[in-house]
């Protein structure tokens, strides 16, 4: 695989997990638990859904079949779509949706992190203004999780019940394929497997001190980078996609 190609693949892993984060989030328009928060989790739809759309863009800059970045988005199929399993799930209560938001944001700040000193000009901008939302999403939902842990025996129960729901998907999150190796030894990508350490110490700081633990030796869900996806993903883009399939090459 060329450099070139394997920058449009990577392109898409990044774009689709936050095209279907801000999908998951947008659900929870006029229907978050306070009127604050239903307002901060649209506003974190649209962060994610921005950062897809520049990443889409780039990746069909770099395809160079005068695709838009809107088509790529919209016009695949279940198969062609490389987010992690984790973001696909769905959303359940308020605190199994917060759960979602800190896993992945505290990930995906170290991601973006690590990005911001990629040897690709672009990748490298587009980093370092998505990791200023990201941070605040990682303290946003750090706050609710330390509040649902150290609060009533219900909303414990709830944000233990969602932990033990949700983990076995992250170790999606650090799975790599052909595409990352090759990028990663031109400086391009990152290498999960640095993040790894550092992501569960950032973890464990939160849980711990919102009195929930993690069950070990759980069965662990991967293959979402492989394009083997839970079928969530399928019910998911078939209400994003109407659209698109209905009126095909419809703009605005």
């Amino acid at each position: 695989m060329n450099t070139k190609k394997a920058l449009y693949n990577y392109c898409l892993r990044l774009a689709d997990n936050n095209l279907i984060a801000g999908q998951r989030l947008a659900e929870w328009c006029s229907n978050g638990p306070i009127l604050e928060e239903d307002l901060a989790m649209t506003n974190f739809a649209l962060d994610y859904l921005g950062q897809a759309e520049f990443h889409y863009n780039y990746a069909a800059e770099l395809e160079g079949k005068n695709r838009s970045g809107d088509e790529i988005a919209f016009t695949r199929s279940e198969r062609q779509y490389f987010n992690c399993l984790l973001l696909e799930q769905p959303n359940g209560d308020f605190a199994q949706s917060m759960m979602k938001i800190f896993l992945y944001s505290a990930f995906a700040k170290l991601l973006l992190g690590a990005l911001t000193h990629s040897q690709d000009e672009r990748l490298a901008a587009l980093a370092t203004k998505g990791i200023k939302e990201i941070k605040y999403h990682f303290r946003h939902s750090s706050e609710w999780i330390i509040r649902f842990g150290n609060g009533t025996e219900e909303s414990q129960h709830r944000s233990q019940f969602a932990l033990n729901e949700i983990w076995p998907y992250t170790a999606d999150l650090f799975e790599m394929n052909d595409t990352e190796q090759a990028l990663i030894s031109l400086g391009i990508a990152v290498d999960l497997n640095s993040l790894h350490t550092s992501w569960l110490l950032s973890v464990n700081e939160i849980l711990n001190a919102a009195n929930l633990s993690v069950i070990h030796n759980q069965h662990m869900y991967k293959g979402g980078y492989k394009g083997n996806h839970t079928e969530h993903l399928g019910h998911l883009l078939c209400e994003m996609q109407y659209l698109q399939r209905a009126h095909p090459g419809a703009i605005w």
